[in-house]
């Protein structure tokens, strides 16, 4: 489980689940996501999205389907017959989450012993795991971004968990907000060719 920046690199990690949870689960119980829930992370206060003046918005952290919906993270609207305004969502979301996607695999394509099964014991898998994602921070930030990096990564897509968190009602609020800030004041024009 990890949250990247834009720059390809690891802000938070959490190693050791080994699959035996959902993505959701996980996320609750590592710490980040034990700081955002109980709103001790950090984050800046909320403020207006570009183009506009006003109605500040959180601080969000973006997942797939799996993560319960929540004011501080984000996550695709659900079914297959939505309208225009969250097929964009979607698909605006879905272009932000592919720096997750493509961390994790240019995290493996750098360090090789992640494409295959560690054969230690699973502490020192943790162990190697944190390293390779410490020493890819360090070459990310060292030689920059390259763009070839990122060609060969795709989304994966994952199984549906439901999860009602506290702050549910108030992230649809929030999801809704974006929804129609990329159809206002935040659109761009590709979106269109994409839906």
């Amino acid at each position: 489980m990890a949250v990247v920046d834009a720059e390809y690199c690891f802000i938070s990690i959490d190693v050791g689940a080994y699959g035996r949870e959902a993505d959701s689960t996980v996320f609750k119980e590592c710490p980040f996501g034990k700081l955002l829930y109980s709103e001790q992370l950090g984050l800046p206060a909320p403020v207006c999205l570009p183009n506009t003046s006003d109605n500040p918005q959180p601080y969000v952290v973006i997942g797939d389907e799996a993560f319960g919906l929540h004011k501080n993270l984000l996550r695709p609207f659900p079914g297959r017959g939505i309208d225009r305004r969250k097929r964009i969502f979607n698909y605006r979301l879905s272009r932000a989450r592919r720096y997750v996607e493509c961390s994790f695999g240019i995290l493996a394509n750098k360090w090789r012993v992640l494409h295959t099964a560690i054969n230690v014991e699973p502490d020192f898998a943790d162990i190697i795991v944190k390293a390779c994602c410490i020493l890819h921070n360090f070459v990310r930030r060292r030689d920059g971004v390259n763009f070839e990096d990122t060609l060969s990564n795709s989304l994966d897509n994952l199984e549906v968990h439901q999860n009602d968190t506290g702050g549910r009602s108030q992230g649809k609020d929030v999801r809704d907000y974006f929804a129609n800030y990329f159809l206002e004041a935040g659109s761009v024009p590709f979106q269109y060719r994409f839906v």
